[in-house]
């Protein structure tokens, strides 16, 4: 089984819609980040983190050929809008995408993206299927079971979703506290996808200073910092990680 972290970029990317690197050298292709978003590849079974706006181009890039389940970290844009590119798994598959996301995404996808929940005609039906998210989920993958918990995290105002993949991976791409009670289930993990927005505060996000000490206290085996803004230059960054800690890279993969 693989993940595949498909989109590491902040809400507009790098470059930005004007072609703005901001601090990041163009010339290095690991600069180049779209949208946050990740994908569990098992042997059958494709279960994608996140709609970005560019999921199209992120499974092209990966040669993602299918879709199987969709869990949602939680409602903004960066993580939703690119949930029509879903409609071609409906197609392929001839049955609705199960999609799986906590009340407050819940509502605001049913609200925003109706067409895709209820069938307007013949020529339109509904291509996704909703779910609640349960602290534990459990889907097939031929022989095997892939359990994934979820977490509930402060993201600013919101919360988001931590989804822990067999005990091994944690992936939190939006952050800006996890409470202390939850730290149990993420000591000692084999890896930590955690958001590092930029050096500066954020009331939404952690923070360089914020990430690395989260890592230091839930000591991971190997440790990966997303989400990252133009801001952060992939080489500038990495010289000040230690060991075991990196930044992410789109199309980073990732071997459970």
């Amino acid at each position: 089984m693989k993940f595949i972290i498909l989109g590491c970029g902040s809400s507009m990317g790098v470059p930005r819609p004007d072609g703005n690197f901001g601090n990041c050298n163009p010339n290095n292709k690991k600069n180049i980040r779209s949208r946050c978003s990740a994908l569990i590849q098992g042997k059958s079974l494709n279960i994608l983190i996140d709609t970005s706006p560019d999921m199209r181009q992120q499974l092209i890039d990966n040669r993602i050929k299918n879709i199987d389940k969709v869990l949602f970290s939680h409602m903004h844009a960066d993580q939703t809008h690119g949930i029509n590119d879903l409609r071609v798994f409906y197609l392929k598959n001839r049955k609705p995408v199960d999609i799986y996301a906590d009340l407050p995404t819940q509502k605001y996808l049913n609200k925003t993206f109706s067409y895709c929940f209820k069938s307007n005609s013949s020529e339109y039906p509904a291509t996704l299927k909703m779910n609640p998210v349960k602290k534990d989920l459990y889907f097939n993958d031929g022989k095997r079971s892939i359990h994934i918990k979820s977490l509930k995290v402060k993201h600013g105002n919101v919360n988001c979703t931590c989804y822990i993949i067999d005990k091994k991976l944690a992936y939190i791409s939006d952050v800006s506290e996890i409470y202390k009670k939850d730290f149990k289930f993420l000591r000692n993990l084999k890896y930590l996808i955690i958001d590092c927005l930029w050096y500066r505060e954020h009331p939404s996000h952690m923070n360089f200073n914020k990430s690395i000490e989260l890592i230091n206290t839930l000591l991971p085996k190997n440790a990966i910092l997303t989400n990252l803004h133009s801001d952060l230059d992939y080489d500038k960054l990495k010289k000040k990680l230690r060991k075991g800690i990196v930044p992410a890279f789109d199309g980073m993969k990732i071997s459970l």
